[in-house]
Formats: C-alpha cells, structure tokens, sequence
C-alpha cells in the first residue's frame, strides 16, 4: 500500500474531506462571530455582545450563516491540503536526501505542511469568499452598502459573477495565501510538537483520541495566533468588495491601521480561540482515525 501513490493520496484526501466536515460542524457559530467582528469592529464590544446581538437581530440560524460554503470551502481546503501534504513530505525527503519511507522530524514535517497550504489556498479562496459575504449581509444592509434583499448560496455566487466575472471568486487570494502559507507551518510544527510531548518516546501512531484533539487544538492556536491580522485584512476585502472595488492588501491594511489602530486588526480573536480547541482538536481526529481505518483496510486488502 505504501509503494502505491494514487491509493495513498486517494486515502488522504478522503480522510482531509472528513476532517474539514467535523471541523465546519463544530466550530461554525464561533467563525460567524469571528468574521463580523472582523469587519464590523465597530458595530461589537465583544465576543458576547456579538453573539447576543446576533441573535436578537436574525435569531439562531444566523450563527449558521454560510454553513453550506463553509462546509465545501474546508472540505475542499482540508481534501487538498492533506492530499498535497503527502505529495510535499516526499518531495522534502528528496531534498534533504532521506529515503521515501524515512520519519520526517518536526520541522521538516512543518515545512511540508507549508507548501501543502499553497495549493489548499487556491480551493479555499472562492468558496471562503461566499462564506465571509453571507455571514455579514445582515450588517452590509444596516451599513447600506448593499439593498436589502434575501441572499442565498447562488444569488451571491451570480453577483460576484455578474460584476466581476470568474476572477471576482479571488478577492482576498493575496490575504489567503499569506494566512496560509506561515499559518500551516505552525500548525503542522505546533502539532508534531504537542504529539511528541505526549507520546513520551513512544510512537506518535499510537496516540489516543484525547492526546490527539489536544494536539490539534494546540495546533489551531499556533496557527491563529500567528495569521489573525492577515485573516482580518482578507475577510474585510472579501465582504467589503461587494460594495466597490478594494484598495488590495496592502492598502486595506494601512487604511484599517490608520483609521482604527493596531487593534482592529484583533478584532473577533476571542471567538476564533474559544473556537480552536473543538474545531481543530475534531478535525486531527477525524482525519488520523478515518485516514487509520482506510490505511489498515487497505493494507488488509
């Protein structure tokens, strides 16, 4: 099984796809928060404020806002990310002259996790985009800057095409692939980290369900805490772009550091850590159990 490339990525990127799906499932409500906070800072003084307003405002599905574009942006993003993953551990194996089967360590593990990210970034933007828009339409409307109307997956979807054809799908690719591409390298190295604190010596493949959620939402903590100011950026040019053309990365990031300061750019990193634990610590689960059972089935087979 191990010498067949095609059936080890097929097994990765089945395993990734299930990892994504519980990561949306657990953590949806807490991202919604995330991402108004992001882009309306000045509408919340906090994580509780926003989740009461939330709901005062469009009740209890409007935590649920975009769960169908978060649910095929992370299974899509998770799918790629491990599929490639496998890819790009072989790849710096052959750069750093190891055999095809030889252990990876931690840092090299990260780095593969690094490149993986660039490829997953590139599925990840257009479905991430219709997210972030149908989780703030409620406050696009108050604001004014879109007409009050009753959106849905495909309306969204029909309105990025109609303004800004194909390409309107890749507002904030520049933020995604930034956020991306660094965050990975922590996640994946602040995971490895937390499994070789808690295997003690021991096999890593050995680890129990607690160890392991424990390592993923570690690794989902070192990974936000390193990108949130370019998660921000990106989220505010993917919503704001329904209203007019944006200034780009770098001019959304001077616009919101001089009009708002530093802090803005923390705004809703409450939520996304309270969010990390589950939502990450269910995804590392998902993934080694799922990708366990379909390696030993195979290797059976």
């Amino acid at each position: 099984m191990r010498s067949n490339p095609v059936i080890q990525a097929a097994i990765d990127l089945t395993a990734g796809a299930c990892g994504g799906t519980v990561c949306v499932l657990t953590g949806q409500p807490f991202d919604t928060m995330k991402v108004k906070m992001q882009t309306f800072p000045g509408l919340y003084k906090g994580f509780a404020d926003c989740c009461l307003k939330t709901y005062s405002q469009v009740g209890l599905r409007g935590f649920y806002k975009g769960t169908g574009p978060a649910l095929i942006a992370y299974v899509a993003e998770n799918s790629v990310l491990f599929m490639c993953y496998g890819f790009c551990q072989q790849f710096v194996r052959k750069v750093v002259g190891l055999d095809k089967h030889a252990k990876l360590s931690d840092l090299q593990t990260a780095t593969a996790g690094s490149m993986a990210s660039a490829f997953a970034a590139l599925a990840l933007c257009p479905t991430e985009l219709v997210k972030c828009r149908l989780q703030t339409m409620y406050e696009m409307e108050v604001s004014g800057k879109v007409a009050k109307s009753r959106y849905t997956v495909w309306s969204v979807v029909k309105g990025i095409l109609r303004k800004d054809g194909p390409w309107g799908f890749y507002h904030g690719l520049t933020g995604t692939l930034l956020q991306e591409v660094p965050g990975y390298f922590f996640f994946f190295g602040g995971y490895e980290l937390s499994r070789s604190f808690f295997a003690s010596g021991r096999s890593k493949d050995e680890l129990g369900p607690v160890p392991l959620m424990l390592s993923g939402g570690m690794a989902g903590i070192c990974l936000w805490l390193v990108i949130f100011p370019v998660d921000c950026i990106k989220s505010r040019i993917q919503v704001l772009s329904m209203s007019g053309k944006q200034a780009g990365f770098i001019g959304t990031f001077l616009s919101v550091v001089e009009s708002e300061g530093i802090a803005a750019l923390y705004s809703g990193l409450s939520a996304t850590l309270i969010r990390a634990f589950p939502a990450n610590g269910s995804l590392v689960l998902a993934y080694e159990y799922s990708r366990r059972t379909m390696m030993s089935q195979f290797e059976a087979y």
